[in-house]
């Protein structure tokens, strides 16, 4: 296996760095948007300020997400551990001015070459999605 790298597209978010930063780097906000997600795609979930520990359909075992570093306003670090593969991923925010901050996500992970060749594309749409959707979230009204 070697360590794959994808990069989002850099998206623009209306709020400051210190309101994304905020909500992003404390998943206990994830308790505001629970009855979001599917109850039949997630079988178990705790969720604490420094990690989430979901039992997802299929795996059959918990996958814990946990931030392991914070650089204050600019980049919050998560680990993935009891998932298929290794892999972390991170948030990058660049404040351009109080109301156009620049985010990024990174993910890397070992991914057998075979599943790269299928998930690969797949994953870049992904973090792409994702970020969109961090950019257009309303992140001055949690504050």
């Amino acid at each position: 296996m070697s360590e794959s790298k994808y990069e989002s597209k850099i998206t623009s978010s209306s709020c400051s760095a210190a309101q994304i930063y905020n909500v992003l780097g404390n998943l206990s906000n994830l308790e505001r948007v629970r009855d979001l997600i599917p109850k039949d795609k997630i079988q178990e979930m705790e969720i604490q300020p420094d990690y989430v520990r979901i039992k997802v359909d299929g795996l059959g075992q918990k996958i814990t997400i946990a931030i392991v570093d914070r650089i204050e306003n600019d980049t919050v670090k998560f680990g993935i551990e009891g998932a298929p593969m290794d892999a972390n991923f991170w948030i990058q925010l660049k404040e351009i001015s109080p109301t156009d901050t620049r985010i990024r996500l990174t993910i890397k992970a070992d991914i057998p070459m075979m599943f790269r060749m299928m998930i690969g594309s797949k994953l870049q749409q992904g973090l792409d999605q994702a970020a969109d959707m961090l950019a257009q979230f309303p992140y001055s009204q949690w504050a």
